[in-house]
């Protein structure tokens, strides 16, 4: 038996990324006639498990709906558990053909009659639509000792860390926010800032919040600072005033995320020359270099992860499936 057994029967459409503009690709291509299969390396939604425990969007519902279904909801502005629960069941709705902890490896073939071959098999399909985000692939620091087991590039909750010594790297809402509940939970946080100042682009009831507990001395803040290497026990950084050093028994990278560029090659997309490292695609159609394969989402922008969000990138959706439906019919 073959290593990766090729699908019986052949897709109009693989969509490879099961995040919401993943799922409202996939349903909308369903709901045009044509199959398709929604791949994915983890779970459904992926990036959303990977979020921080109760976290908050800041959006409202309505800009997170996808395919028409209401997003219900106490909250004003929906919980991370609340979107988890709205797109399962927008995904079981619509039932849509999911497989999930399948990854993709490459896209072998020619336009038309492609096979995108994953580490359990091999899907034929006419069409790809890639809608893989950026959660997956953190920016991360390339400083000595960045992999220790009490470095991460992903924080869930602050309850474990009560009366320890947390290092925060990062000056956005991420790093923002993980300092404002560490120190509520009993850590003693240290925000390790490598700009001059808490970025302006930190949400308008976060940042003051987080400048007021930096004031009053219950967060500590170096600025200017950047990271020059990490000890089992704490951190070198350079300061303003020169080298120091920081205790740490935790540390959170909270340096942001890219796409998956290995991924978007072994897939065949090309890239830009520009600071962004946009993937190839034409703006309207959404059609990268490779004739029938597609963009959706924040992969669209490159390294500018705040071009695309879920509230902008569902409607790349409809755009792509209407083009698909018309080039089958």
């Amino acid at each position: 038996m073959s290593q990766h057994p090729i699908s019986t029967s052949p897709l109009d459409v693989v969509v490879i990324g099961a995040g919401p503009v993943g799922l409202a690709c996939a349903l909308e291509v369903q709901r045009r006639g044509l199959r398709v299969c929604v791949v994915d390396k983890g779970a459904l939604v992926n990036s959303l498990v990977g979020y921080p425990t109760n976290m908050e969007f800041f959006s409202t519902p309505e800009l997170l709906e996808i395919g028409g279904y209401p997003f219900p909801t106490a909250h004003y502005k929906p919980l991370r558990e609340d979107a988890l629960d709205y797109y399962r069941r927008v995904a079981q709705s619509e039932k849509l053909t999911l497989r999930l902890y399948e990854r993709v490896l490459r896209l072998d073939g020619e336009p038309g009659a492609y096979e995108v071959v994953t580490d359990k098999g091999r899907l034929a399909t006419r069409y790809v639509i890639i809608a893989t985000g950026f959660f997956d692939v953190p920016n991360r620091l390339g400083v000595p000792g960045e992999d220790a087991p009490h470095v991460s590039y992903y924080y869930k909750e602050p309850y474990a860390h009560m009366g320890q010594h947390v290092v925060v790297i990062g000056a956005k809402n991420s790093a923002a926010k993980a300092a404002l509940q560490l120190v509520r939970a009993g850590a003693r946080v240290t925000l390790v800032v490598r700009g001059a100042a808490i970025s302006d682009s930190v949400k308008y009831w976060i940042r003051p919040d987080l400048l007021n507990r930096i004031a009053e001395g219950r967060i500590r803040a170096l600025y200017t600072t950047t990271i020059q290497r990490i000890d089992p026990s704490g951190l070198a950084v350079l300061t303003p005033e020169g080298p120091s050093t920081l205790s740490a028994d935790f540390i959170y990278a909270l340096t942001g995320y890219r796409p998956d560029y290995s991924l978007l090659a072994a897939l065949g997309v090309s890239f830009q020359d520009d600071a962004a490292r946009t993937p190839t695609h034409h703006p309207e159609t959404l059609e990268t270099n490779r004739p029938g394969v597609y963009v959706a989402g924040t992969v669209c922008g490159g390294l500018n992860t705040s071009r695309w969000f879920i509230e902008n990138g569902r409607h790349h959706a409809a755009v792509i499936a209407a083009r698909l439906a018309q080039n089958v019919s």
